[in-house]
């Protein structure tokens, strides 16, 4: 039987998830949810995993796989299944699955991907990279805002280029810190404690301590090392409160802004770490709308907008922020791909400004579909 035209058949959505940083796990989650919200009755929807090895595989597309349990147990791609590749052919945008002793079996032309990888190999640039050599479609931002978002340093450059406040900060590699050690110390002691020490291209709060005096400074390093080479130490914002703001696009590629939302983590939690993020119970507060002046407001969401247009994005992002009991604002970073979870606080911030989630999935598809791929 010919394979129907894509005019003739509905858009065929392909889910990509997994891959092979440290956040594999909680990127099967957010998959989880997003295949749980699509609507069967408008897509086509072929759910695939990238295992940690790197391999594609065609995945289940059942959402309860991939339900999180615990913070030691949390769902993966099979990579037992079959792997799955793009055609290589510059004309064809086909998967072609190949089952094992098979000769390789087609699912036809793929009108768009929602790649809901976390981490590097997924978020950084590299997929994006990968779909615009394919030519096809994707939901999300390109390769140049998805790489320098992911990288807090780099992200940080833009980000005050714009004229956007950023919190004082000094970055070190593995290498400059095996040669002098005691040079990374004195430029941590030169912006001050506490301070906080994160792997420069990470997320989920995975690696992340906080260092209060020169004590702890080691031993957080070295966390951070063992997900990334590169690594930031930045001032802690004492003191503030952290507030988020989401964006999105209009059909016309105008970035909206939700209503923002504030973070309040009680328990043994001093910030909003892993377990804060992801685990029912874990005593983590969200108000929405945030209790902010209309006038403090306001501005959050114009620097929101504008850290957005600042690195290029497209489709969606959440811009997080620190607010001081003065009113000024100070950009915290800019998430390409923010969580899409149940507990996460991009699609939350939507539903409380009138876009249910269901609605804000479908906007991402759409936005996807009607963008070309290649210079824009």
């Amino acid at each position: 039987m010919n394979e129907p035209s894509a005019a003739s058949r509905k858009p065929r959505v392909a889910v990509v998830f997994g891959g092979r940083s440290s956040e594999h796990g909680i990127s099967c989650v957010t998959a989880g949810s997003v295949l749980r919200a699509i609507d069967r009755t408008a897509y086509e929807v072929v759910p695939i995993g990238i295992a940690t090895d790197g391999r594609w595989v065609l995945e289940s597309g059942d959402p309860e796989r991939l339900r999180i349990e615990s913070a030691d147990r949390l769902p993966a791609v099979d990579g037992n299944r079959a792997s799955i590749v793009l055609a290589q052919d510059s004309t064809s945008t086909d998967l072609v699955v190949h089952e094992p002793s098979q000769p390789p079996q087609t699912l036809g032309e793929v009108d768009v991907v929602f790649p809901v990888l976390h981490g590097p190999w997924g978020e950084d640039g590299t997929i994006q990279g990968m779909l615009e050599m394919a030519g096809v479609r994707y939901v999300g931002a390109g390769v140049l805002a998805s790489a320098v978002s992911m990288d807090k340093a780099y992200m940080k450059v833009v980000l005050q280029a714009a004229g956007l406040p950023v919190m004082p900060s000094v970055t070190i590699t593995r290498r400059q810190w095996d040669q002098d050690a005691q040079g990374c110390r004195e430029q941590a002691a030169g912006i001050g404690y506490p301070l906080f020490v994160k792997p420069a291209r990470g997320g989920s709060s995975i690696g992340i301590s906080k260092a209060h005096d020169p004590s702890e400074l080691d031993e957080a390093v070295e966390t951070a090392l063992r997900e990334d080479p590169k690594v930031l130490l930045e001032v802690a914002a004492e003191g503030a409160r952290e507030v988020e703001c989401g964006v999105l696009q209009s059909l016309d590629g105008t970035p909206e802004t939700s209503m923002p939302a504030e973070l309040r983590v009680g328990g043994d939690h001093e910030f909003y770490d892993f377990a804060a993020k992801y685990l029912p119970g874990e005593h983590t507060e969200i108000d929405i709308p945030a209790d902010l002046t209309d006038e403090v407001a306001a501005e959050l969401r114009r620097l929101a907008a504008l850290a957005f247009e600042a690195v290029g994005c497209e489709g969606l992002a959440r811009v997080d922020f620190f607010a001081f009991p003065d009113g000024s604002l100070v950009v915290n970073e800019i998430n390409t791909m923010p969580g899409f979870t149940p507990t996460s606080m991009y699609p939350q911030m939507w539903a409380a400004s009138g876009l249910d989630y269901p609605a804000l999935v479908d906007r991402l598809i759409q936005l996807a579909l009607q963008r070309d791929t290649g210079l824009r």
